[in-house]
């Protein structure tokens, strides 16, 4: 399947956020090979000048070769093969323009008018001269779109923990059901009244996450506050739990893999928190004036969700933006606006008309939200980068977590007794963590394009072996990072690259574009870096490794030749560039 070229129909289902060298869909198999198929892949069209533009319901016609997901070329690094996998999506395809053919006829499903009124309601907006900027952050915050949002902007959000905003969740939801609520209360409230508004308010959620791309923390949201609705109409106290629990039931029945989403997870346990600890942190202090009670309750609610998400977020991105509460203080009240007037404008910018009075407040209104966040975010001091968390660890804290919000709710003996438990398991998660780590040696060449990055690890102690532009960006550079945080390590020393190294009683040699090396070493590790020019079979003559290693720093076609040389001589070779990282421990 991944060794030939085939003949794919596809048809276009989601575009994705795009590359510097490729735009990127999600795509629907209908055929390979003219054999009925069906499964998700991510289509890589190549850009080129003449910007061709695909319509999501296009069905494709393309002959190429299906690539496996690849997993990570570097130690520690994000696995976005497993992540791809998560999401159901198997292989990815890579294509030129001129390799596929458009089929005349369009798949005219519920994905492709929801991006046809979306295209409808950001072209409309972009002819009344809605600032480019803003125009990209109105259409994420409302429409749940973030694909031309600046790497800049998301930094800033991230920085400032204000990321979440950016993917339509229960907030935005939340926001939705209040305004449609108050809208419909003029109607009366008699049997077949409450019907029509229930109805109404159903249609404009599923309506609204259905253009929001229904992404996992959308339908979470979309189902919950629907079961709230229909309690409501139903009038009845609606216990949250319940809805809670039945709505994640319903959303894995036909969507299990959303079980794997990350957003899916900290969505759930965010407002898992908030139900379960707001209360308590609102009940340390009750405030009598107006204000002061809704700024408590702000802060009460941004604690919560914190405290709920803080493991798996160390866990997942390893930061912790320590200025949340303030982001959260400021933004919530500007974002009910932006809100308001956001739905009002996509709502009249579907229909062909954009007001003036309504366009020019929320673009005021996102670009004062932007440059709060940005000033919130050039507050770097507060950001706690690259900590180091694992899968233990993260287990471990919320049983902590768990504890500590039992007890305090409900103190007494047993529950007390149970959190020193928790305490002390945390504490031998930690202690074991460490023992193993400092009981662990392992010398590492690294998948670096164009460059040449070694490090050998005893215990969390790193020494880094990199020629001198790498050795210069060596805090900044993520690759290393990784590994460090990872690792649990610190980085000792930084040395430039030699000819000989030692590890573990094996003798390396590391050849480089000059081609000098010891006449008189017989090293059982051969690596090459910076394409050297050496005839390898002559070299194998004097030498004989027992593996031969070259990194992504020497041309693809030497390392062709010297793979087959190596094959002749029967002594193994690994390419990172093929296999990902080498690994001696």
């Amino acid at each position: 399947m991944f060794e030939k070229p085939h003949l794919l129909s596809v048809t276009l289902r989601e575009k994705l956020k795009s590359s510097n060298s490729n735009d990127r869909y999600i795509a629907i198999v209908n055929h390979i090979d003219q054999l009925e198929s069906t499964g998700r892949v991510i289509l890589n069209v190549r850009k080129d000048s003449l910007q061709h533009v695909f319509e999501i319901g296009n069905i494709l016609q393309i002959k190429t070769t299906l690539q496996k997901n690849s997993p990570p070329n570097n130690p520690d690094q994000f696995d976005y093969s497993k992540y791809l996998e998560n999401k159901q999506i198997f292989a990815q395809l890579y294509a030129d323009t001129d390799e596929i053919r458009i089929n005349t006829e369009i798949e005219k499903n519920i994905w492709y008018y929801t991006s046809k009124l979306r295209s409808t309601i950001i072209r409309n907006l972009e002819k009344s001269d809605f600032h480019k900027t803003e125009l990209n952050v109105a259409i994420a915050l409302i429409l749940g779109q973030q694909q031309d949002i600046s790497p800049e902007i998301i930094r800033d959000y991230q920085y400032a923990g204000a990321v979440h905003i950016l993917s339509v969740s229960g907030l935005h939801i939340g926001f939705i059901l209040l305004f449609v609520t108050f809208i419909l209360k003029p109607l009366p409230n008699t049997k077949r009244g409450s019907l029509f508004k229930l109805i109404i308010i159903l249609s404009s959620l599923f309506l609204f996450g259905i253009i929001a791309g229904l992404a996992p923390s959308v339908v979470r949201s979309v189902t919950m506050f629907s079961f709230v609705a229909i309690g409501n109409h139903l009038r009845r106290s609606v216990n949250i739990y319940h809805t809670l629990l039945v709505s994640i039931l319903i959303i894995l029945l036909f969507e299990p893999s959303f079980l794997f989403d990350v957003g899916f997870q900290l969505s759930y346990i965010a407002l898992f928190f908030i139900i379960w600890l707001q209360p308590l942190l609102a009940s340390v202090w009750l405030p009598k004036n107006k204000i002061t009670k809704y700024i408590w309750d702000i802060l009460t609610v941004s604690f919560a969700a914190q405290i709920g998400t803080l493991p798996l977020s160390i866990y997942y991105f390893h930061q912790f933006p320590g200025l949340f509460f303030v982001t959260n203080l400021v933004i919530i009240p500007l974002l009910s606006i932006i809100m308001v007037l956001g739905v009002v404008v996509m709502v009249l910018a579907a229909f062909g008309y954009v007001p003036f009075v309504f366009a020019k407040p929320l673009e005021w209104s996102i670009y004062y939200l932007n440059k709060i966040i940005n000033s919130i975010a050039s507050l770097e001091q507060f950001i706690i980068h690259n900590i180091s968390f694992n899968y233990s660890l993260l287990i471990t804290s919320y049983l902590l977590i768990i504890a500590a919000v039992i007890w305090f709710k409900k103190p007494n003996f047993s529950k007390f007794i149970f959190l020193l438990i928790t305490i002390v398991i945390l504490q031998t998660s930690f202690l074991q963590n460490r023992y193993n780590i400092q009981n662990q040696q392992e010398w590492v060449v690294f998948n670096l394009k164009k460059n040449t990055l070694i490090t050998e690890r005893n215990g969390n102690d790193v020494s880094m072996y990199a020629n001198d532009s790498i050795l210069k960006i060596s805090r900044k550079n993520s690759t290393l990072n990784s590994y460090l945080v990872g690792n649990f390590s610190i980085l000792k020393t930084k040395k430039r690259l030699q000819n000989i190294a030692f590890f573990k009683g094996n003798k390396i040699m590391i050849i480089d574009s000059f081609g000098i090396y010891p006449k008189n070493i017989k090293p059982d590790i051969l690596m090459l870096t910076q394409s050297p020019k050496i005839n390898l079979e002559r070299l194998f003559q004097t030498v004989s490794p027992k593996i031969v290693v070259a990194d992504a720093s020497n041309y693809k076609t030497i390392q062709k030749l010297w793979k087959a040389t190596c094959a002749k001589q029967k002594i193994p070779f690994h390419a990172t560039g093929k296999k990902g990282f080498y690994k001696l421990n």
